[in-house]
């Protein structure tokens, strides 16, 4: 724990999708004064995220799909694409992020590698984001994917080369965080 930092009051502002509160803290600064911060913190819960990659064809699986936040800031269709993700359920993360792939791509795997954890916006959201990449096979692809209907999910999956994917990266097309980092990974460790 900071012996720096005091919570004083949280309130919740929302808890319709997840949870946003407000805190108000006591904050002991760097210069040794005293001072009552007041912040607004999304808890949406932690997630994870896989890159596929198939290191005979070189190539990986990637997602598409609409993203309300992006639309409302300057993402004129609010398409996102992005490797398959989702949040943390009542499991580990690596049982998490074999289920969302099997839900989202189709593909049912069973080995993964975590390669690190990130906080995807400290600065507003509590999410710490797992990010893990695994193999895959033709073989492995058992049914459509696309995600899941209860949860409103409509999820185009498509494979693109990992060299493709990285030029895309370049010309603006990704523009997703956690994708950008694991493609970069799979190219930083020659993935395929």
């Amino acid at each position: 724990m900071n012996n720096n930092i005091e919570i004083t009051k949280e309130t919740i502002l929302s808890n319709e999708w997840y949870c946003l509160k407000k805190i108000i803290f006591q904050q002991k600064n760097s210069k040794g004064i005293t001072e009552t911060i007041s912040r607004e913190v999304y808890d949406r819960g932690n997630g994870a995220a896989i890159l596929l990659y198939n290191p005979e064809t070189k190539n990986i699986i990637l997602t598409r799909q609409f993203r309300m936040p992006t639309y409302l800031n300057e993402n004129e269709s609010g398409m996102m694409i992005e490797v398959p993700a989702g949040i943390i359920e009542d499991e580990s993360p690596e049982k998490s992020i074999i289920r969302e792939t099997d839900e989202e791509t189709g593909y049912q795997i069973s080995e993964v590698k975590k390669v690190f954890e990130t906080y995807t916006s400290p600065g507003a959201v509590t999410e710490k984001l797992h990010l893990y990449v695994g193999k895959f096979n033709a073989q492995m692809k058992t049914h459509q994917g696309g995600g899941l209907d209860s949860e409103h999910e409509d999820i185009e999956v498509f494979e693109v080369a990992l060299s493709e994917a990285s030029e895309w990266i370049k010309q603006g097309k990704i523009t997703d965080a956690k994708t950008i980092m694991l493609i970069q990974y799979a190219q930083l460790n020659a993935l395929v």
